[in-house]
């Protein structure tokens, strides 16, 4: 069955404001061409809403039932036949209502069915087709291409926000280990690791809100994390913590830092060793934050099979916020972990 609607890409007031503009336009430049204005009114009043139906058909059934198909022998067959359709239509009615003589812009009296007239008419009609498909088809790949783009933001929102509910329940899952330790040995550093742990689920639960943290709460918060790490492993480990530039209005994403220094004890402890981890952060040329990290690392761990979700994640969320617009650099020496990251801040 033969119908189509107009879909609602294009609002239906564009589509009146764009006829009665390009009719106005063809009255009048035909008019100026024959200084004829009363025939060129009279003959556009007859040609346009043909023009109308047959640009409409084109856009609204024909190309998407067979261009986008790929029937495009079907497709060609109905044009012609919607262009022999047109050119009796158009001529009669122009005999009926304008003008007995066929074809009046021609330099000799046209008579009907006549080649050159069948072409004349055939080429005006697509012209208007070709003139007024393209628009439309050119507003249709800008409107798509912006909502892929709208689409491609939120899958990425999507896709950080469910990275950042898998890092929390993991380094919670750490921490409380952490607690666990403790409570089992009576120790009397477990109620302050309680405050402590208390002070690091308001921030990550409720206080992260946004794909963007002050780089001084995150820094504020390592803090406490080292803290809680001291705490728990008897103040065996030596932290040291650089910090170049102006950091105070530097914004990073949340909890990105938080991932490293966990596996600087995961991997750095051996029975009562000592970890020692230096850390810095460095502002260079005011687009970009360096963050160094080295810690000591026990031989014995095996990093590369052990890193865990939240190693994993890092990278991901990093390919995901940056492209390949940041460095992430690791490498073992002389029972040394290394890390280097560089991320744009601006």
């Amino acid at each position: 069955m033969f119908k189509f609607t107009l879909k609602p890409s294009i609002s239906i007031k564009y589509h009146v404001l764009f006829w009665l503009g390009y009719f106005l336009f063809n009255v009048v430049r035909w008019g100026s061409y024959f200084h004829d204005y009363w025939y060129s009114l009279k003959s556009n009043l007859i040609e346009f809403p043909i023009h109308i139906i047959v640009v409409y058909i084109n856009v609204y059934y024909l190309i998407p039932k067979l261009i986008l198909r790929k029937r495009y022998r079907t497709y060609l067959f109905s044009l012609i036949l919607m262009l022999a359709l047109v050119y009796l239509v158009r001529t009669g009615l122009n005999y009926l209502l304008v003008t007995k003589a066929i074809w009046p812009e021609a330099e000799s009296a046209g008579t009907f069915l006549q080649l050159n007239h069948i072409i004349a008419v055939v080429l005006g009609e697509l012209y208007v087709i070709t003139f007024v498909s393209a628009i439309k088809l050119l507003i249709d790949w800008s409107i798509e291409k912006r909502r892929n783009e709208e689409l491609a933001k939120l899958q990425l929102s999507t896709e950080l926000k469910y990275l950042r509910t898998q890092i929390q329940p993991h380094f919670f899952f750490n921490t409380l280990n952490n607690l666990y330790a403790l409570t089992l040995t009576k120790s009397d550093n477990a109620p302050q690791l309680v405050i402590k742990i208390s002070d690091m689920m308001q921030y990550v639960l409720y206080e992260v809100n946004s794909s963007k943290a002050d780089l001084l709460d995150e820094i504020n918060h390592i803090n406490n994390f080292i803290d809680i790490a001291r705490l728990r492993f008897n103040e065996s480990i030596e932290f040291e913590m650089d910090i170049t530039g102006d950091i105070e209005d530097v914004e990073v994403p949340p909890l990105l830092f938080l991932t490293f220094i966990e596996n600087c004890f995961k991997h750095g402890l051996k029975d009562s060793d000592k970890v020692k981890v230096c850390m810095s952060f460095e502002i260079t040329n005011k687009d970009y934050l360096e963050f160094k990290l080295i810690n000591t690392f026990n031989p014995d761990s095996n990093i590369t099979n052990e890193q865990g979700i939240g190693i994993a994640n890092t990278k991901r969320r990093l390919n995901l916020l940056f492209s390949s617009n940041y460095v992430l650099e690791t490498s073992i020496k002389d029972n040394t972990y290394n890390l280097f990251l560089k991320i744009p801040i601006r």
